[in-house]
């Protein structure tokens, strides 16, 4: 815990260096998206033939091609990405007893504490 005659205040002299991302730079996600869009002419694995690509298509075809042999986190990736993943619903139900005609003995009895 600092104590009090040890702190200073700001002045010209005593300034705290400035942190965080420097203006201008980009985020990872601009970045990403620009190699993603790089296009690129390579072997299609599933026809098996020379087209010209963006990084994108060759990776989901990449994925599509591990799918069919068999990869099921492959299989689940592109179905996420195709469908959205499945959303999981809980079923609630209430119930509601009117416990105002019982004592309170009874409420105990009926909650298995024995007070």
């Amino acid at each position: 815990m600092a104590r009090e005659d040890n702190l200073k205040k700001f002045s010209s002299d005593y300034q705290p260096k400035k942190n965080g991302r420097p203006k201008g730079s980009k985020n990872r996600s601009t970045i990403a998206k620009y190699w993603l869009e790089v296009n690129q002419k390579l072997k299609n694995p599933i026809t098996g033939e020379n087209e010209t690509m963006s990084q994108e298509d060759l990776m989901t075809l990449a994925l599509i091609k591990k799918a069919r042999e068999g990869d099921v986190a492959a299989y689940k990736a592109l179905m996420d990405s195709g469908y959205g993943a499945p959303v999981q619903q809980i079923e609630q139900q209430q119930t509601n007893i009117d416990l105002s005609g019982l004592t309170t003995d009874e409420i105990i009895k009926l909650l298995g504490e024995d007070e």
